[in-house]
């Protein structure tokens, strides 16, 4: 598995603690991190992706509103709307990642991680998400 789809990983399962269980960034981290020999470079990118998903949570919180007709983010499952955080914030913030990666890795992380119909609705909000950039 390459670096940046692991730190993907790592940052979806401390975001889904810090909205599941209502934990500090550091906590969720810490706990993510200690089950596994995980390079420097995935704990940062994942530390990079999870306090900006946090620094702008409200903005892009409003665009998954935006995207999925008003739906409330309560009616989205913690995993769907965590897997969807990281790819917004990848494709408004970090614009050396191309975003036809950004949606790629998370219709993988839906897939693993999410419901059976998980991946297409990740799919669906982040293509219109796509189509409006």
């Amino acid at each position: 598995m390459g670096g940046r789809r692991l730190s993907r990983e790592m940052a979806l399962k401390a975001l889904f603690q810090i909205d599941l269980v209502n934990t500090n960034m550091e906590e969720a981290l810490k706990y993510t991190f200690e089950n596994d020999e995980l390079l420097d470079e995935v704990k940062e990118f994942s530390f990079i992706l999870v306090k900006g998903v946090l620094s702008n949570l409200i903005e892009i919180d409003k665009v998954i509103n935006l995207s999925t007709n008003n739906w409330s983010l309560e009616r989205i499952t913690n995993i769907d709307r965590s897997i969807l955080r990281i790819a917004i914030y990848e494709i408004l913030f970090l614009k050396n990642i191309p975003k036809s990666v950004s949606i790629n890795e998370a219709v993988e992380l839906a897939k693993k991680y999410g419901t059976k119909s998980s991946f297409s609705f990740v799919n669906g909000v982040l293509g219109k998400i796509n189509k409006e950039e």
